[in-house]
């Protein structure tokens, strides 16, 4: 999310009381003059390498700790973290997880087991609302992380329905937001703002339609799913880009979320955006007016093309269209020696190297490796 980096759950963290931390040097980000690998290939050893590094870096900044002994989760950091990872360890032919990793996912699933101990990320010190706001986002997010890793194992486990059913209990059923779910907003884009609630519903669906055991089938579900379903048609029409985008990746796994037209639509403003090296840029698909009045970033960066080629990958575009081809290029050719896809924030200028500056950087390494895994 943004600098304040909500304390959420989706990409993605924590650990387990009385585990120790796994310590490595963080890897310092990497700004986007920094030097490229190869043009022909990416380097999934440097990927995972970088994306372990910030799993600890989050584990230990003070700001992340959280009762019980868990560690709070970031929609920048951690979400693309966990989404991604499996797939690193798959492309490296690794037996077991990372420690880091192996940190998130046990405290993730530490806090959904005794969810009713557990207390929100933000007190109402930080205002009235964000408790509520901080649990529900929670909520999802937890769904989202262990959805993510049942999907590839093909069995929904105990632990992971119980995430759904606390996001489920959790769901607006009337109003304006039905369907969706109250969300950390602190103004800053593209996590933590007032269109993030669709982005992580659209998330969400995402999940839901991967979610083995055919689960979104059970006649107990079948009514959340249409509530939420009912939510990403209804304001649809009037989101960013970006949010757009999720839908695209959802609609893969949801049948009837868009219509035709609309996926026509959709693909040809995607395709009108795309730059002239092939990629994109994040201030074209979600523009926001920037907090210090800093001109645009104008220059393609990792996470608006990670997240552009994941859609239309997942759209069933072919690897051979010239749009999908070049961003999947692009994408090869923009890895840090790092390991990382350096991205700007959409709110600010920042020192790319510092804490806040890496969080976009985060974000577009985790789904730039789910994009290129999708392009093998």
């Amino acid at each position: 999310m943004g600098s304040r980096a909500v304390c959420t759950y989706l990409l993605l963290a924590g650990c387990v009381a009385g585990i120790g931390l796994w310590k490595a040097t963080p890897v310092r980000g990497a700004s986007a003059a920094s030097t490229v690998t190869s043009s022909l290939s990416w380097d999934p050893k440097a990927a995972a390498a970088y994306l372990d590094s910030r799993e600890v870096w989050w584990q230990e900044w003070p700001r992340a700790q959280k009762d019980h002994g868990t560690i709070c989760i970031s929609c920048h950091t951690v979400v693309p973290y966990a989404m991604a990872r499996p797939a690193l360890r798959q492309e490296l032919s690794e037996t077991a997880m990372a420690a880091p990793e192996k940190i998130m996912w046990e405290s993730v699933e530490k806090r959904v087991s005794h969810w009713s101990e557990m207390a929100p990320f933000y007190s109402a010190a930080s205002g009235p609302e964000k408790p509520e706001e901080s649990r529900a986002t929670e909520a999802v997010l937890n769904a989202v992380i262990l959805a993510s890793y049942d999907a590839r194992q093909g069995h929904l486990r105990p632990v992971t329905r119980t995430a759904f059913d606390a996001a489920w209990a959790l769901q607006e059923e009337t109003g304006e937001r039905a369907g969706a779910w109250k969300w950390q907003d602190f103004h800053l884009g593209p996590w933590e703002a007032g269109e993030s609630a669709y982005q992580g519903a659209a998330l969400l669906m995402v999940e839901v339609g991967s979610a083995p055991d055919k689960y979104a089938s059970e006649a107990s579900v079948r009514v959340h799913v249409e509530r939420l379903r009912d939510y990403l048609r209804r304001y649809y029409a009037v989101q960013p880009l970006m949010n757009q985008l999720y839908v695209l990746w959802a609609s893969a796994k949801v049948p009837g979320l868009l219509t035709k037209d609309e996926k026509k639509v959709l693909v040809e403003k995607v395709r009108g955006l795309q730059q002239a090296d092939g990629g994109w840029r994040l201030a074209s698909i979600d523009r926001k007016q920037r907090l210090d009045g800093s001109p645009e970033v104008a220059e393609s960066d990792g996470c608006a093309t990670a997240v552009a080629v994941l859609a239309l990958e997942e759209s069933g575009m072919s690897q051979r269209d010239d749009t999908l081809s070049r961003g999947v290029d692009w994408l090869k050719q923009h890895q840090q020696k790092d390991g990382n896809w350096a991205a700007s924030s959409l709110n600010k200028q920042r020192d790319p190297k510092s804490t806040a500056g890496l969080f976009m950087s985060d974000a577009a390494t985790g789904y730039a490796v789910l994009a290129l895994e999708k392009a093998r």
